[in-house]
């Protein structure tokens, strides 16, 4: 067993970042060729979820570190087989896939719960479902690109973009309700 490789801080803020990241960019742009206000207003899908003018849903990007932070637990805990092999982001991906997207225990849309036990339609479950596989792959192969060529202008970029991305939603909710 191999005791070199990243540290466990290392591991978590890097995935914390990257995760943040993809996430609001693949959002961004799922949301703008996806028409998603009109894809959210469908009653069978607003009964589901939150208007897409929600604050809730403008201060989404906000809580991504949260999430950013467990899935760094997991990829340092599993740091052998995602972060040490060659292709360890292909690992990493297709376990993101099971685990959290097709087969969670609880499911979201285009998992095999929500097909079986939701009243969403599934045209909506399968509209959706290319933004998490693409937000996925971006995290797996930026993370695992990231732990093993850690370089110090890639660091500062990274945390900038991060940092912006979580400035924009906050003044916006500062700004006050949206008309």
């Amino acid at each position: 067993m191999k005791t070199e490789g990243p540290t466990l801080a290392q591991v978590v803020v890097k995935t914390l970042v990257a995760h943040s990241i993809t996430y609001f960019v693949v959002g961004v742009l799922a949301a703008l060729t996806l028409k998603y206000p009109a894809l959210y207003s469908d009653p069978a899908v607003a009964a589901y979820a939150r208007p897409f003018t929600d604050r809730m849903v403008m201060a989404g990007p906000l809580f991504q570190p949260i999430r950013g932070f467990l899935l760094g637990l997991l990829f340092y805990l599993l740091r052998e087989p995602f972060l040490q092999r060659p292709r360890g982001w292909l690992t990493m991906w297709v376990t993101l896939l099971i685990v959290g997207i097709f087969s969670p225990f609880l499911g979201g849309p285009g998992s095999i719960e929500a097909l079986i036990y939701s009243r969403l339609p599934l045209s909506f479950q399968l509209i959706s479902l290319p933004e998490v596989l693409i937000q996925s792959f971006l995290l797996s192969t930026l993370v695992f690109y990231w732990v093993n060529h850690p370089r110090k202008w890639l660091n500062w970029l990274l945390g900038v973009i991060f940092l912006l991305i979580m400035l924009f939603p906050a003044l916006g909710l500062l700004a006050g309700p949206q008309s």
